[in-house]
């Protein structure tokens, strides 16, 4: 059995645009709904919502059936998370709240067996297709993708020496925290960080590697597309279902 392709680690080395939509709801059944709607790829939330390793396992099994890549944002960029979740079979990650060298560095490091890294092993697990794809050790960094977020004004600084680390594949954009870095907890379009958040897409963009972010503006998102911005979430289910179930409540009330 072969190691399975990553499609959006080679649609991001093309330069390939690639959009996606945020899954905040813990819940196979709603990841499925959206697995079949025709985006790129569905990140799995489990920084900002009640979901742990099980739930993702059943969104897993749930939308491999569909042409769209699983992305899990794990809640912290800790060693032990990212391996579980590895060994479960997730090939995308996107790590939260990376500031700095060092912590990239680490994050690298999590994703990588020795002597590459310190990522630990284990033989029958999900990934290695329970034992049955052939040398998964020495080939499962080829087909893991890599994704750092930066979202804090300390990143910010430091997004070239971050984007130079071999292993990172690209920067995500935190809007939301980016903006209370910057003083302005609670919103995410702020006229005076807009063009922070531009700046920051294009020097990612020049330093060569993939720009991501998200929101929930088409303005917005065709705004940052346009400066090179190559991974883009353009909503979320649970704003989708909760914007969708008033619009529907308001036509019917006074």
């Amino acid at each position: 059995m072969d190691l399975p392709k990553n499609h959006f680690k080679a649609a991001l080395k093309a330069n390939k645009p690639q959009i996606g939509l945020w899954a905040s709801i813990p819940s196979n059944y709603t990841a499925e709904v959206i697995a079949g709607a025709g985006f790129d790829w569905i990140l799995l939330d489990t920084e900002h919502t009640p979901s742990d390793i099980e739930t993702v396992l059943g969104q897993l099994q749930a939308l491999a059936a569909y042409p769209t890549t699983a992305i899990v944002r794990v809640p912290w960029n800790d060693m032990v998370t990212i391996k579980r979740y590895l060994d479960t079979g997730v090939q995308t990650l996107l790590v939260p709240q990376v500031n700095t060298v060092e912590e990239a560095k680490n994050a690298v490091a999590f994703t990588r067996f020795p002597t590459g890294g310190s990522r630990g092993v284990a033989g029958s697990t999900r990934a290695t297709r329970f034992g049955r794809i052939k040398n998964y050790f020495q080939r499962a960094h080829e087909e893991t993708c890599l994704l750092l977020q930066a979202e804090s004004k300390e990143a910010l600084g430091n997004i070239e020496a971050i984007a130079a680390i071999e292993g990172v594949d690209g920067i995500f954009i935190g809007p939301a925290d980016l903006h209370a870095s910057l003083g302005y907890l609670g919103e995410r379009a702020h006229k005076d960080v807009m063009p922070v958040i531009d700046d920051a897409i294009s020097r990612i963009v020049k330093s060569g590697k993939a720009a991501g972010i998200l929101t929930d503006s088409e303005e917005n998102a065709r705004r940052w597309l346009k400066l090179g911005a190559i991974f883009v979430a353009v909503g979320a289910d649970l704003g989708i279902l909760a914007r969708g179930a008033e619009a529907l409540s308001a036509k019917f009330k006074r």
